[in-house]
């Protein structure tokens, strides 16, 4: 080879590996800068929930927004939605689907018209306890009905929020199911609340839960279930007179978004989100039982008589409401009762 050529090819390579270089610097700075634009994104999140700002739920929220924001270092911005103020339960459900940067709180019952199996969370003595309910959501059972609404577009962020023990509050003195008959109770608009109600013959009501003092007054409902916190929440107390404490249900709810969104958030928002959102559940849940034993003595100090009743003619009354859900998976109740054999 001349000395001409390999002069020239010297100079080629050198060329080329100048080029790669380039490049390779290039696509570095790039990375490096895309990185630090992400870590430099503030990540806007509506949290939205039915429950007024000073019940356990909007404590709860709070708390929630304090410890992400802290922990995100700011990259985390959150805006609190109680009170039903971007809609309600089932409208911002359907919000948060189309891809919202929405983040909900919302019932099983709720769920079940995506997932039909979910709704037996809702059911009326499903459970003996709160960590039964913490339980199932570790299960691979659990974990099916986490990919079936991730098929409907729903994400549970933090699956297992306790929202407390339901117990009835009514004008009328209320100690057994007969008690009930044809009684208009406000329940929330689930069909297994519905049934529920009807089970023990009353006359289910669904009732936004921002209307039911307005309802309570105007006669258009004799009463209410729900928690202590939430009851006292919307002043149920001044009207309704009597608490009867059925414990029908122990419930808890979701915090949930559309899949899509928490698909499109980086791994480490994700990552801070839950990791925070299991350290507020956990303050939440304290704050509701500090909550119910003070609101028990409030509500005897304002003038509510409060009845103990017998569980088991409320739980004979609701046996058959297992079977009134024929989309429910066959079995679905025997199948919870062996998962929690298993606890």
């Amino acid at each position: 080879m001349g000395k001409f050529n390999k002069l020239l090819l010297g100079s080629s390579m050198f060329l080329l590996l100048f080029i790669v270089a380039a490049c390779s610097s290039e696509d570095k700075s790039t990375s490096s800068a895309s990185k630090n634009d992400t870590d430099g994104e503030v990540f806007e999140i509506s949290l939205a929930y039915s429950n007024q700002p000073d019940e356990p739920v909007g404590i709860l929220a709070e708390k929630w927004k304090e410890l992400a924001e802290e922990a995100s270092d700011g990259r985390i911005k959150i805006t609190l939605y109680p009170s039903e103020q971007l809609g309600s339960e089932q409208d911002v459900i359907e919000q948060a689907r189309m891809g919202n940067n929405i983040i909900t709180l919302g019932g099983y019952g709720f769920l079940m018209n995506y997932v039909p199996d979910a709704g037996i969370f809702d059911a009326p003595h499903i459970v003996e306890d709160f960590d039964d309910f913490h339980y199932l959501t570790t299960t691979d059972w659990f974990e099916g009905i986490r990919d079936d609404l991730r098929d409907e577009s729903i994400e549970l962020v933090i699956p297992d929020v306790v929202y407390g023990e339901r117990h009835l509050m009514t004008n009328e003195k209320v100690l057994t199911p007969d008690d009930l008959k044809g009684m208009k109770i406000r329940v929330p608009n689930t069909q297994i609340a519905i049934e529920t109600f009807e089970a023990m013959g009353a006359s289910p009501t669904p009732t936004p839960l921002n209307d039911l003092y307005t309802s309570l007054q105007q006669g258009l409902v004799v009463g209410a279930e729900n928690p202590l916190p939430v009851l006292q929440g919307v002043q149920a107390q001044e009207i309704s007179k009597n608490l009867s404490l059925t414990g029908h249900q122990k419930f808890i709810l979701a915090w949930m978004a559309g899949t899509d969104y928490i698909e499109s958030l980086p791994e480490d928002i994700v990552d801070i989100l839950t990791e925070t959102g299991i350290e507020a559940r956990d303050y939440g849940k304290e704050v509701l039982e500090e909550q119910t034993e003070e609101i028990l003595a409030e509500f005897e100090a304002d003038g509510v008589e409060i009845h103990e009743v017998d569980d088991e003619l409320f739980k004979e009354a609701v046996k058959d409401v297992y079977d009134e859900f024929p989309d429910w998976t066959p079995g679905l109740y025997d199948t919870v009762q062996e998962e929690l054999e298993n606890k």
